[in-house]
């Protein structure tokens, strides 16, 4: 089984759900496993030890990481920290929050902050009026730079085009990962921890198109990598299962 863990908050669950449900779906089709939802403030680790996850992908962010209360994010932190061999894909917003916890900026309980690429230059388009307009947004279909090569991409074409949706960043790789990509505007595009099934994704994988579906082949690349037995791939026959 796959656990996504979705970081919505709980006043904004109701719109996420549909969405979620859509990357439960994708995130089957890859694995060719079931993929169980759960809210971030419900992952604790006891609970995470009782599901036995073969695989856990975290979700994107949909709010700055200001509104969210540090004693909420603790536990999944808790778990991430000590998941030693659980493969865990982390997904732009969640891939910044590895680059905290590795940095160790999240042990002291702090509310952490959102770090922004840049401002928007004079000139440059408003991609979202609603949502920091004041900066730089990585938004739409981007080519990624492979500054090293790793089987995450090895079915993509070259460049990988991959779908972005944000404004901050890592600024800086944590300990113990290796670089793996990156765009002219976000250098930490995706990592991997040297030691651990641990990779970290600035791009949405899960929000693939027909006319763009590098995002899917890096899904399968990851769970082909790491679950034990055969996984669907883009070629095979899979009827997705219900989300829960």
């Amino acid at each position: 089984m796959i656990v996504y863990v979705g970081f919505a908050q709980r006043d904004e669950w109701a719109n996420w759900a549909a969405v979620y449900a859509r990357h439960a779906e994708r995130f089957e089709a890859a694995s060719g496993r079931r993929c169980l939802t759960v809210p971030y403030d419900m992952a604790e680790p006891d609970l995470m030890d009782r599901l036995e996850p073969e695989a856990v992908a975290l979700s994107g962010f949909a709010r700055s990481f200001e509104t969210y209360d540090p004693a909420d994010l603790a536990p999944i932190l808790a778990w991430v920290r000590t998941a030693q061999t659980t493969p865990i894909l982390a997904i732009c917003g969640s891939h910044q929050l590895i680059g905290y916890l590795f940095n160790g900026e999240t042990e002291d309980g702090r509310r952490l902050e959102d770090r922004p690429m840049r401002l928007r230059r004079h000139g440059e388009p408003i991609v979202n009026a609603d949502y920091h307009p004041e900066h730089f947004m990585e938004r739409g279909f981007y080519e990624l730079e492979i500054v090293e090569e790793d089987p995450l991409f090895a079915g993509c074409g070259r460049p990988p085009i991959v779908m972005e949706s944000h404004y901050c960043e890592i600024k800086r790789l944590p300990p113990g990962f290796r670089l793996l990509a990156s765009t002219p505007e976000c250098r930490i595009q995706a990592m991997r921890h040297t030691e651990r099934p641990l990779v970290g994704v600035q791009f949405h994988p899960e929000d693939y198109t027909e006319a763009f579906p590098d995002g899917r082949r890096i899904l399968e690349a990851f769970f082909a990598e790491h679950l034990t037995e055969p996984v669907a791939t883009s070629s095979q026959q899979h009827t997705p299962a219900p989300c829960r």
